[in-house]
């Protein structure tokens, strides 16, 4: 399956990734080949980066490596493919604009039957890919312009109602961990996924953790990820497919959708 990392943060971090090596610490099993994608919230716009191709050799990784652009909200996704080919369109983060501002959207799992699905429908957005979370994506795209595209911005408890019932109209339909953001808050669904030595699908399908930090104090290292930052104390949110370092990580639960805003748990 695939990986997903997140991250929230009080201050810009500058982050620099190694995608295989993360990958492999995350344990994604055999050949990760089949495309990766991160994205860096400037305000509300995005630097969105995608290859349907291995991150392994990949200049446009080095390059991103090097740069160590500064944000306060951050979503990588490395594919595992199942379902969709090996191609630009099949490749997370999704990214759509509603509301003067960019939305990005990343899964983890299969759901098979979601264009058959009578509750399932398209709005004014389509699909580029043939994947199911981007059908999944271009779905929740009308109901959150019902909510975006008033004169006020949405409150949280509006937004999150949103993000709950389209993960509700997921879960019976295969595993539906996903992270979702909308330049502001970092919605979070876990549910299940292969375990280790388990067959069939199982909870946690993600995992959390809270930093507070000083330029003094360099928390644990996470594999393939690198943190800079300066200036007054820091806070960040974290969250990964499973627990990155040996620091006590959160599992979310089944069906349990979790919020950060600027590096700590606002809800529920």
């Amino acid at each position: 399956m695939c990986e997903l990392f997140a991250m929230s943060s009080l201050y810009p971090a500058s982050i620099s990734f190694s995608l295989e090596e993360f990958a492999r610490h995350g344990g994604i099993s055999g050949p990760h080949s089949d495309g990766w994608g991160i994205a860096f919230y400037d305000e509300l716009d995005v630097r969105l980066f995608r290859e349907p191709d291995s991150a392994s050799n990949s200049p446009c990784v080095r390059f991103i490596r090097d740069q160590r652009y500064p944000s306060r909200l951050v979503v990588s996704h490395i594919r595992k493919a199942t379902m969709g080919g090996i191609r630009l369109p099949n490749t997370q983060p999704f990214c759509r604009e509603t509301g003067g501002r960019m939305h990005l959207f990343a899964h983890n799992g299969d759901l098979e039957r979601i264009r058959a699905h009578p509750d399932i429908r398209l709005g004014d957005h389509r699909p580029i890919g043939d994947t199911d979370s981007e059908y999944a994506f271009c779905h929740l795209m009308p109901h959150l312009q019902r909510i975006w595209l008033q004169e006020q911005v949405p409150d949280l408890a509006t937004r999150y109602a949103v993000i709950r019932e389209f993960a509700a109209r997921l879960r019976p339909l295969g595993p539906a961990n996903f992270i979702y953001a909308d330049g502001e808050y970092l919605f979070v669904h876990g549910h299940i996924r292969s375990q280790p030595g388990r067959e069939g699908f199982h909870p946690p399908g993600l995992y959390w953790l809270c930093r507070s930090c000083t330029p003094h104090h360099q928390p644990a290292a996470i594999p393939g990820v690198g943190f800079e930052y300066s200036g007054p104390p820091q806070k960040a949110a974290l969250v990964a497919t499973v627990p990155l370092t040996d620091e006590k990580w959160q599992p979310i639960g089944e069906g349990e959708l979790v919020v950060f805003k600027d590096g700590e748990r606002v809800a529920p």
